[in-house]
């Protein structure tokens, strides 16, 4: 054998043993909960780091004397109260989450009712409850309901085994279709985009026929279509995002802000802090388009890494509803993850000059609290899920007591069962 075929020999034999390294890393019964709580750590963290950013000189715009860090501190006070709920749905029951999905529904469609006859409108769009200093926006709490209460309904029908065609639509569809109406009506099309998405996902996932599915998808398609004819304003965002250079300067302004603000970044970016598109160039740009202060700011590396993320986190949810044979915890864990994902998806595609504006933040990274509750909610459901698959259960209890229960310890409020198995040892 030749020194050349040798060193090809062993550099296969090198790939071979790294896949196997990787498959048995993988194949560990943690790797899901660490990868959901790993990536939503790092997502939340770079968010907070781009609004401080990208919301200073908004904040100083909003009223003369403000302070530069008022919408920072807002979202800070937003994530101070989204980790304890991320926390307390990290250790529910499953049960917990198929009951709540009924008066989350209940309050999500009271709420957009509500946004018709008094909520406030804002470019275009009807979204927004102002209550006590406060903007709540319904529609996003919405879609955690419709994540759990959809799964919910067809998980029963599973377990019954009826699986036909009408039983997928009946109730589901006209849930679907109250809530998408009710969101239309304040001419909201990006979050009824979502509530399609989380839709169709469930469909999938419980095995619709693959008639019954392309029927739904070009139905919704079609709707789509209507609505965007139909309303002025959405047309002509789809005419800036058809011709964003010839229209740079009416319709296509904010893609062609956001689309320079990421080619100046370069491979590396400006560093933090030094963007210069967040200076009254680039509209929205800590909530909606904080994708493009994000690549002027830390270039292409830093936008890679806010995809892989995403991508991890996808793959971690995916990966929990294909381990766990529960099919409520499968549809709701699929049913989130086309949620978060797929809104990054849209939201990154607009920026990026790949898909129109909807107007949908970035989920953990954009500015706003409304948004965020949901997600780290449905990011806990999670970590609930994940300790759900074969051996987690096993894992965890050979782990030993975390930080937080040993801090309850050294203050004589720890649990008797971790005294009682340090005895036994």
């Amino acid at each position: 054998m030749t020194s050349e075929a040798a060193e090809k020999a062993g550099d296969a034999h090198d790939i071979l043993r790294w896949r196997a390294r990787l498959r048995e890393l993988l194949g560990r019964p943690l790797v899901s909960y660490y990868l959901v709580l790993g990536c939503s750590a790092l997502l939340l963290a770079l968010g907070l780091m781009m609004v401080l950013s990208a919301s200073s000189i908004e904040s100083m715009q909003i009223s003369p004397g403000r302070s530069p860090f008022y919408l920072f501190l807002r979202q800070i006070g937003a994530v101070a109260l989204g980790l304890p709920i991320m926390w307390i749905c990290s250790r529910l029951p499953r049960r917990i989450f198929q009951l709540a999905g009924y008066p989350l529904l209940a309050i999500s469609i009271i709420g957009l009712v509500m946004v018709i006859f008094i909520g406030a409108t804002e470019l275009g769009a009807q979204r927004w409850l102002y209550i006590g200093g406060f903007t709540i926006q319904p529609s996003e709490p919405a879609k955690l309901a419709l994540v759990l209460w959809g799964a919910d309904m067809l998980a029963r029908k599973a377990r019954g085994g009826l699986i036909e065609w009408r039983h997928l639509l009946v109730p589901l569809m006209p849930g679907v279709a109250i809530l998408a109406v009710l969101v239309m009506l304040g001419r909201d099309l990006g979050t009824t985009i979502v509530l399609m998405l989380i839709f169709l996902t469930l469909l999938w996932v419980v095995g619709a026929p693959v008639r019954l599915f392309a029927a739904v998808l070009g139905l919704l398609v079609l709707a789509t279509t209507i609505m965007i004819m139909v309303e002025p304003y959405r047309m002509a965002r789809l005419t800036g995002f058809l011709h964003v250079w010839d229209s740079a300067q009416g319709e296509g302004y904010q893609a062609a802000q956001g689309q320079i603000a990421m080619g100046t970044g370069g491979w590396f970016g400006l560093g933090l802090g030094s963007s210069r598109a967040k200076w009254d160039w680039v509209p929205h740009a800590e909530s909606d388009f904080i994708f493009s202060i994000l690549g002027e700011e830390l270039g292409l590396m830093g936008t890679l890494v806010v995809v892989a993320l995403f991508g991890l986190l996808g793959y971690a949810g995916l990966r929990i509803a294909s381990r766990v044979n529960d099919p409520f915890i499968r549809l709701t864990a699929a049913a989130a993850v086309a949620w978060i994902a797929g809104q990054a998806l849209v939201n990154i595609g607009a920026v990026i000059g790949v898909l129109p504006i909807t107007g949908i933040p970035l989920p953990l990274v954009s500015y706003g609290g409304s948004a965020l509750l949901p997600t780290l909610a449905a990011l806990g459901m999670l970590l609930s899920f994940a300790k759900q698959e074969p051996g987690a259960a096993e894992a965890l209890a050979a782990r030993g007591p975390g930080p937080a229960a040993r801090a309850l310890s050294w203050l004589g409020l720890g649990r008797p069962a971790v005294r009682s198995r340090r005895a036994s040892r």
